[in-house]
């Protein structure tokens, strides 16, 4: 489940500190069988903010619950209405050097397979192939009532004819593909239902509050139990639904590797936590065991659908 988020959690001292050193990596990387668990951090470099890094997001901006989207209908419509303009910089992102440079690992063989808590799809869109959508995907919709899924590029279009004119300025965009807007700029912005029976449409992601479907989670678990490392990319694990991966894989014996520029709630575990930017530290790995980043990941990148 991922809970409502808070700033709260503060690393322990005892924690073991970071290093620059990529060795412990690039060994795991030889090995094969590497199990990525990739979070927020590794899209900021495609412009797509953090969560709680240096300038993360909640520091100002509280993501949308399910509690309150499915109770509210005015959440709804704020929810809609800040989507809808973030979806404008959201669907454009495109993969980074970190994306490109995963997708090339797992091209030479030499991964078990990516589990994202990212929705934003440039995973696949840099190559990826088999990718494990911990909390779904921004560019689908489903209907909470018949449960009929859509294209969000189709909502779109329905939502840009219903509230032509509907071009405020936002303050920021977050994570999630929420754009920061005050009351007054949501105005009266026009929420369309499910085109099939009239329902409640809502992202096909898992909002904080609700729960990660349970055979995915067990999905997940099977690719841990089948992988020799696990390695942590972007995430600070403050949320059970990634740090549960690592505390598997640490209770299994197996290595956990983590890169990430600040301490996470999983340090305890790890072999090592590399302080380096993620699309550098990657991109360095690749020419460390001698992978090209050229081809399937590096081209034009894929469409998100």
């Amino acid at each position: 489940m991922r809970m409502r988020p808070t700033l709260s959690w503060t690393p322990a001292e005892k924690l073991p500190p970071g290093t620059t050193d990529l060795e412990p990596v690039a060994d795991a990387l030889r090995a094969g069988g590497v199990l990525v668990l990739s979070g927020a951090g590794i899209s900021t470099e495609s412009g797509i903010p953090d969560y709680r890094g240096e300038g993360g997001s909640l520091s100002r901006h509280t993501p949308m619950t399910y509690q309150d989207f499915t109770a509210d209908a005015q959440a709804r419509r704020r929810y809609w209405a800040r989507s809808h303009l973030g979806w404008r910089t959201f669907g454009r992102a495109r993969p980074n050097a970190g994306h490109r440079a995963v997708a090339a690992f797992g091209r030479h063989g030499r991964l078990a397979g990516v589990i994202t808590q990212n929705v934003d799809r440039l995973h696949q869109a840099a190559g990826s192939e088999d990718v494990v959508e911990l909390h779904g995907s921004l560019d689908r919709v489903v209907c909470l009532s018949c449960g009929d899924l859509s294209a969000r590029r189709e909502l779109a279009a329905r939502l840009e004819q219903a509230n032509a004119g509907f071009e405020p300025v936002a303050a920021a965009i977050n994570p999630d593909g929420d754009a920061d807007l005050t009351d007054e700029q949501v105005g009266d912005f026009r929420v369309m239902p499910c085109r099939a029976c009239g329902g409640i449409l809502k992202p096909d992601v898992v909002f904080f509050g609700e729960t990660v479907p349970p055979q995915r989670v067990e999905h997940c678990r099977n690719l841990v139990r089948e992988a020799t490392s696990l390695l942590v990319l972007g995430s600070s694990l403050t949320v059970m639904s990634g740090l549960r991966f690592v505390r598997q894989a640490a209770q299994a014996g197996k290595p956990v590797l983590i890169v990430n520029r600040d301490p996470t709630r999983g340090d305890q575990h790890a072999l090592t936590r590399v302080e380096l930017p993620l699309g550098s530290a990657l991109t360095t790995l690749a020419h460390r065991l001698d992978i090209p980043l050229d081809g399937q990941g590096t081209a034009e990148e894929r469409p998100r659908g």
